[in-house]
Order: C-alpha cells, then sequence, then structure tokens
C-alpha cells in the first residue's frame, strides 16, 4: 500500500477509534478510490486495507454503497460504508 493509501488508513482508524472510544454503535465513513481511471474493471486501490483499518478498531462492515463522480482529478469512486460496532 503507498503512501496516500496509507495516510488514508491511518485517518481512518483515528476516526474509528475516536467513535468507538465514544461509545457509538454505528460509524459511517467514506471512502475515495484512489485509482484515476475506473472505467474498468479491477481492484479497488487501498479501499480494502482501509476498510480493514476501521474493522480491527472493533467495527463490523454491515453496508456500503457506491457513487461515481468527476472531479478536477478524473473521475473517482466513492463507497460510503456503515460499520456496526462489534459487541
Amino acid at each position: 500500500m503507498g503512501f496516500i493509501n496509507n495516510a488514508k488508513a491511518g485517518k481512518a482508524t483515528d476516526e474509528a477509534r475516536k467513535a468507538y472510544t465514544e461509545g457509538h454503535g454505528v460509524l459511517v465513513y467514506k471512502f475515495i478510490e484512489a485509482n484515476k481511471t475506473s472505467a474498468t474493471t479491477a481492484p479497488m486501490t487501498g479501499i480494502g486495507e482501509q476498510i480493514q483499518a476501521v474493522e480491527a478498531e472493533g467495527w463490523a462492515l454491515a453496508n456500503m454503497a457506491a457513487a461515481e463522480s468527476k472531479t478536477l482529478g478524473g473521475e473517482r469512486i466513492g463507497l460510503v460504508c456503515l460499520f456496526r460496532r462489534r459487541v
């Protein structure tokens, strides 16, 4: 995993840890794929690692929705993930 994806996973870890510590039962987190071209079928760079980082803090992925948009930097896929606290 590259520098940017490591930083994103680190930020996700921090937010997941904070929400868990504060006793939240639900965490909704938006992940943006780092890949600049989303026109092909391929692994979503860094997304799996970021989801694993959140789950390592006591959360379980419950639902996920995807959206594609064009930004100044090109096409990006955004994943909105709903995590529930593990009991």
